[in-house]
């Protein structure tokens, strides 16, 4: 809104409009987008500062208690979880990887392929159906991890489906990790727990206290 003169409004376009001939209806939706955005940008700010005052208070409780107890807190790639002394609240922090395939993915389709092929047509249709599902791209044109691993779950002896399977492990790469914090409330006296929300989609418009951390 910077360098625009007073009495002016800066269209879509980058134009300068007068005041006086903005309509009543697009003046008060311009005004409702500009304090819904500010109001966001504080959100987004809170959540960031949480974010990352959490990751910290978190780091330095691990360390005081290895410090004083000799005891490690967390498990495989440093995931952590810490209960409120009357279990009704948890918080947990985790890692969680990356992963791309690399070109050996290529062979391993070609293995899989060949069996396929040679299979009879009847004895495999689910098998079949279940690797295609597995490599088929999505819109941006990435082929989902996930079900890609769980063909190797599958129970098929043929000696290419097995090159195939680890042609997949092979394939496998760590690209990156995601580190995330997520906060849980005790279900009342059950073994259950429910995410409080951080996220728009998620936010409940309840205001019972049992809903919220203090």
């Amino acid at each position: 809104m910077s360098n625009i003169p007073e009495g002016f409004l800066k269209d879509a376009k980058g134009h300068l409009v007068p005041l006086d001939l903005v309509k009543p209806i697009d003046l008060a939706r311009n005004d409702l987008v500009l304090e819904l955005v500010q109001k966001a940008q504080e959100v987004s700010k809170i959540l960031a500062e949480f974010k990352a005052s959490a990751f910290g208070d978190i780091k330095a409780f691990v360390d005081m208690s290895a410090e004083q107890y000799n005891a490690k807190l967390g498990g495989k790639k440093g995931n952590i979880t810490l209960m409120s002394f009357d279990g009704q609240f948890k918080v947990i922090q985790a890692a969680q990887d990356n992963i791309r395939f690399d070109e050996r993915l290529q062979a391993a389709r070609a293995l899989i392929d060949e069996c396929l092929t040679e299979w009879t047509q009847d004895a495999r249709t689910e098998v079949r159906a279940i690797v295609n599902e597995a490599f088929r791209a999505d819109k941006q044109g990435e082929i989902s991890t996930g079900r890609v691993l769980a063909l190797r779950r599958m129970d098929i002896q043929d000696p290419r489906w097995q090159r195939a399977m680890e042609a997949i492990g092979d394939a496998v790469q760590v690209v990156g990790s995601k580190s995330y914090i997520r906060v849980y409330r005790r279900v009342g006296d059950s073994e259950q727990y429910v995410p409080i929300p951080l996220d728009i989609a998620s936010a409940s418009l309840n205001t019972t206290p049992s809903y919220s951390v203090h």
